[in-house]
């Protein structure tokens, strides 16, 4: 990646923060204090801050009949790295919304994808692309 995005967002609290991101999802712990924590998400920064209301989501957005939460955010993975992913996340007992699940099966732009909560509420979506240049390739609609 060329260029890693930074995300800063609201938690309920650290110790399950740093349990959900860094035990399970294994992601690196950066900085931080009292009131904050940064990890490294898959080579981007995010800083989970106890200063403010977790943001609300909504099981509004609409992907192939699955009702997906809104908003989220996430990381691209590589195939074998979403699959590794997903069975931590089903070991360590963290419910999904949205079963790991291939889309487009065979097909350009493949992709696997599952989406849970952190446990203050907040979405994340995991994708991985059976080919890497399709993540920004557009799909054709049929018709």
């Amino acid at each position: 990646m060329s260029q890693p995005f930074h995300f800063a967002f609201f938690v309920r609290d650290l110790p399950s923060t740093r349990r959900f991101y860094g035990e399970i999802l294994g992601c690196g712990e950066g900085r931080s204090s009292e009131s904050w924590v940064d990890f490294d998400f898959f080579g981007n920064q995010i800083s989970a801050h106890i200063t403010g209301p977790v943001t609300p989501t909504h099981d509004t957005g609409q992907v192939e009949g699955a009702l997906v939460p809104m908003p989220h955010f996430g990381a691209l993975l590589g195939w074998d790295e979403f699959d590794a992913l997903a069975h931590r996340i089903r070991a360590a007992g963290v419910p999904f919304l949205v079963e790991p699940r291939i889309r487009y099966a065979g097909q350009p732009g493949e992709q696997a994808t599952m989406f849970l909560r952190d446990p203050s509420g907040n979405a994340l979506e995991f994708k991985s692309f059976r080919h890497p240049e399709d993540v920004f390739r557009a799909r054709r609609r049929p018709g």
